[in-house]
């Protein structure tokens, strides 16, 4: 059974996670704040976190932070915060994804699958897979159903850093910084031409369907439909 931890300071929150993820076969453990939060990380290993960003002891983005300091486990931010700023400082933080409240269960059942399947080792090799999209970073080819598209250098980038965060939010700054350099994390007017190419490269292949949708103010997800 996998194990999940919610931080979160709401026992009404709290209450309706523990009932809807073990209704899915999870095992939940609970803290009400950021201190007892850290220490659940570090007793009992849990395999997803759920943080709330307005904990009573805390900012949310301080725990983050401090948990990357010596843990990998995916963080599923669940927030009020509906702003751009707070959303891009959690992913730029360390966060895996967000999730605005009030929220509804299937979807964050699809969030915790898609950062469960990024920690199982499925991505690592030279070859990504993301649905019908299939990347060979060796030899550096983008097929998507057996077609190959054909991608310039810094497409091909681009999507290989979305494609290693596959069905999660990518942030302006974290693709600019890998593709480009930190000298141009502030430059998304580039990001913005770019990212429209590789969309109507990767649509004729696929019907008129988008692979990539837009997180407005925020940054780009690659749509995982594994």
């Amino acid at each position: 059974m996998r194990k999940i931890l919610v931080i979160d300071d709401e026992a009404s929150i709290r209450k309706l996670l523990r009932v809807s993820l073990e209704a899915n076969d999870y095992q939940i453990i609970e803290a009400e704040n950021a201190q007892i939060g850290i220490q659940k990380v570090i007793e009992e290993r849990p395999e997803i976190i759920l943080l709330d960003l307005g904990l009573p002891d805390k900012n949310g983005l301080v725990v983050i932070k401090e948990i990357r300091q010596w843990s990998t486990t995916p963080i599923i931010v669940l927030t009020v915060l509906d702003s751009d700023h707070d959303k891009i400082e959690a992913l730029d933080g360390g966060a895996d994804d967000y999730i605005t409240k009030p929220f509804s269960i299937p979807e964050l059942l699809v969030r915790i699958r898609v950062a469960l399947r990024h920690t199982s080792g499925q991505e690592k090799g030279s070859i990504l897979k993301c649905g019908q999209l299939e990347m060979d970073l060796a030899a550096h080819i983008v097929k998507i159903d057996n077609h190959i598209i054909k991608l310039t250098v810094t497409e091909f980038d681009i999507l290989k850093v979305l494609i290693r965060y596959k069905g999660r939010v990518v942030t302006h700054r974290i693709i600019l910084n890998e593709v480009w350099g930190p000298n141009s994390v502030e430059h998304i007017h580039y990001l913005r031409v770019y990212l429209g190419n590789l969309r109507k490269k990767l649509k004729v292949e696929t019907t008129d369907e988008e692979l990539i949708s837009t997180e407005a103010g925020v940054g780009y997800r690659l749509i995982d439909k594994d």
